[in-house]
């Protein structure tokens, strides 16, 4: 083969990468309008306030017949839909690493997530456990589909390019977080001038992020290809589902670096994790802002997480993803500083708190996708992913539970959010401690010259 076609066959080789590069960026921007729109923003008052409708004379209702607090069915509902994940991510990422499809399984779960998120709309009245369980359908789907979006990366880019490609696609994702929120508070806060009733309002707003996870999903899975199963892989295609899921558990005892890394990344994804749930909470309670602040606030984390995550991006080409992520780690630990000392009735200070919190909040998570893209075994991405994806939802109970007893014993917000600390401080010194190169090669994977 002369040298030409040696050249022609890598150029189209580098331009069928971008083209997936290009498509993989658009599930980021079709699936996180559910988690801006519907988690954080409208479905955590609006199921509440279903099922305090249909609560008993003493606030309880009564799910398969167990008594549950209406306060605390969407909480109820949210950790249900966890366990599902949990035991679903493992068995979904075996199957298709060892079968080599993971588009139509990315496709399964998308539109499973998209068809229960529409389903939204008749959520009213008293229909609390109707949307109780489209909550954990819509929510098990997404980790599902999430893990295998995931673990795309290390099969589309590069080493070299990883860390940009991760940072991109965060970005994508907060730019159509953004621009829904926007479309959603224009509709929730006028909705007398279109004619619709505030409950009707919300509805449209939850249903319209299930379209719309649905119409940007067809981009990704035109332009992505699925790569054949290796032959040893394909050979345990017959294994049942647990006993892969065993299997790979022994495999990854035998990459102790990747796992450290998952423990440190478990450890400050928490802390970031339950900031980002729990500061509405300390807004509202111990600063006394109102509604209207923190879905501004929200608003703001948003549009600043695409700068950040692109601008990490950058800063990990020069400095490596790892001293990048470090570095965002004592970000995130002044940030929290900080809000401790925060004045209440005060939005500008509030602001300003979102602002760091939005420029530290998508490079970290972007480059911490990236780095462990690099630490996963050829042709196991999947079910490493699904590893990667389980130490963030499985163990996000952990910093919610100490920011609860840390105020149930001090009864103040203020040392529940600086309790938080103790997770990017322990997260940084493991982090510190991964020798990232030697893990790197240690799972068969070229090592990158910055990382």
């Amino acid at each position: 083969m002369d040298t030409g076609t040696v050249r022609a066959q890598a150029a189209d080789e580098a331009a069928g990468l971008r083209r997936e590069q290009r498509g993989w960026y658009f599930y980021d921007w079709a699936c996180s309008v559910y988690s801006t729109s519907v988690l954080t923003v409208f479905l955590g008052p609006y199921l509440t306030s279903v099922a305090e409708s249909a609560a008993d004379a003493d606030g309880y209702v009564h799910p398969l017949g167990l008594p549950v607090r209406a306060g605390s069915f969407f909480a109820y509902s949210v950790s249900l839909s966890v366990i599902v994940a949990v035991v679903l991510m493992p068995l979904v990422g075996a199957a298709a690493d060892r079968g080599g499809r993971k588009k139509p399984l990315l496709g399964a779960a998308a539109y499973t997530g998209a068809a229960a998120t529409t389903g939204m709309f008749f959520l009213d009245g008293d229909r609390y456990l109707l949307g109780g369980v489209l909550l954990v359908v819509a929510n098990a789907a997404q980790s599902v589909a999430s893990m295998l979006y995931n673990s795309y990366l290390p099969q589309i880019a590069p080493p070299e390019d990883r860390d940009a490609v991760s940072s991109r696609g965060w970005a994508f994702g907060y730019a159509a977080g953004s621009l829904v929120l926007v479309a959603d508070l224009v509709l929730y806060s006028a909705h007398g001038s279109f004619g619709l009733s505030e409950t009707a309002a919300v509805r449209i707003c939850l249903a319209s992020a299930g379209l719309w996870w649905g119409a940007f999903t067809l981009v990704p899975l035109r332009r992505l290809r699925d790569r054949h199963a290796r032959g040893e892989r394909a050979a345990g295609a017959a294994s049942p589902g647990l006993r892969q899921l065993a299997a790979t558990v022994r495999d990854m005892r035998r990459h102790p670096l990747t796992l450290a890394f998952l423990l440190a990344y478990l450890i400050y994804n928490d802390g970031i994790q339950t900031v980002i749930t729990q500061a509405s909470v300390y807004g509202s309670e111990e600063l006394g802002l109102g509604q209207s602040t923190l879905i501004t606030a929200v608003l703001l984390v948003q549009v600043l997480a695409v700068a950040g995550a692109l601008a990490m991006g950058r800063l990990a080409r020069t400095y490596g993803a790892k001293r990048t992520i470090l570095g965002s780690l004592v970000a995130w630990t002044a940030t929290l500083a900080a809000g401790y000392f925060l004045p209440a009735n005060a939005p500008v200070f509030f602001f300003v708190l979102a602002c760091g919190i939005g420029l530290v909040l998508g490079g970290s998570q972007a480059l911490s996708r990236s780095l462990f893209s690099h630490l996963v075994p050829p042709g196991k991405e999947a079910e490493y992913f699904s590893a990667y994806e389980l130490s963030d939802r499985g163990m996000s109970w952990l910093g919610p539970l100490l920011f609860g007893l840390t105020y149930q014993i001090t009864g103040s917000y203020r040392s529940a959010i600086i309790s938080l600390v103790a997770f990017f401080v322990i997260g940084f010194a493991l982090l510190a401690r991964v020798p990232v190169r030697r893990a790197v090669a240690a799972a068969g994977n070229p090592v990158p010259e910055k990382i």
